[in-house]
């Protein structure tokens, strides 16, 4: 009945009959008080809550095709995001169930598949603002760890030493900078050029992030 009314269930967290906690399998009678209050993710409802075992706390994404600009920013501040504007609906189904992913969509009926449990309807419709719903909806903030993965192949990104990659970087790039990462997934070389400052500001208007404690960047070769 939630669903009818165009709430997909991975928007529900906690559902009240009649004051008591109940779950999708709860029968309604004529007369029944029903209460849906949606995902908590700053407060524990464990107590309170029968609808899932536990809560997630793993935070990987995988995003349907209308979100490859967000999937490219939750990469930049460090989140495990999957993407690939031919996943279908079936693959973005199966890669939420057998690795533990939140679907982000705009899409909701791709939220109502029965087998994912975790998803956010994203309402915003461009990419910064998405960025800015996803962090306050999913209280991301004490997760984040920008510039810490790759924003082409989503693989982590690790410190390398400057006479390792040397050979491989633009003439302006070896003058001017000192400080590079890697990336193991594709072999990108990452440092601290306009894009990385560009992007340091759009993290200076989210919920405040920790800083990576070890160099990486955003300009690439």
């Amino acid at each position: 009945m939630i669903e009818a009314l165009g709430v997909p269930h991975t928007e529900v967290e906690l559902v009240l009959v009649n004051g008591e906690s109940a779950g999708f399998d709860r029968l309604l009678a004529d007369g029944d008080r029903v209460a849906v209050y949606p995902r908590f993710e700053a407060f524990d409802v464990t107590p309170l809550l029968r609808l899932r075992r536990e809560p997630l706390r793993v935070t990987r994404f995988v995003a349907d095709a209308h979100l490859g600009g967000l999937a490219h920013l939750l990469r930049m501040t460090g989140f495990d995001t999957l993407y690939d504007n031919r996943f279908d609906d079936g693959e973005i189904e199966r890669l939420a169930q057998t690795q533990g992913r939140i679907v982000l969509t705009r899409d909701r009926e791709l939220l109502k598949r029965r087998s994912i449990d975790h998803g956010c309807y994203v309402r915003a419709l461009h990419t910064e603002p998405q960025l800015r719903e996803v962090f306050e909806r999913l209280d991301l903030a004490r997760s984040a760890r920008p510039f810490t993965r790759c924003l082409s192949c989503n693989a982590p990104l690790r410190p390398v030493h400057k006479a390792q990659v040397v050979a491989r970087l633009p003439p302006a790039v070896r003058e001017r900078y000192d400080r590079f990462s890697t990336c193991d997934g594709c072999a990108r070389i990452f440092w601290e050029g306009s894009h990385w400052r560009r992007m340091r500001e759009l993290l200076d208007t989210l919920p405040a992030a920790t800083s990576p404690s070890t160099p990486c960047a955003a300009g690439a070769s």
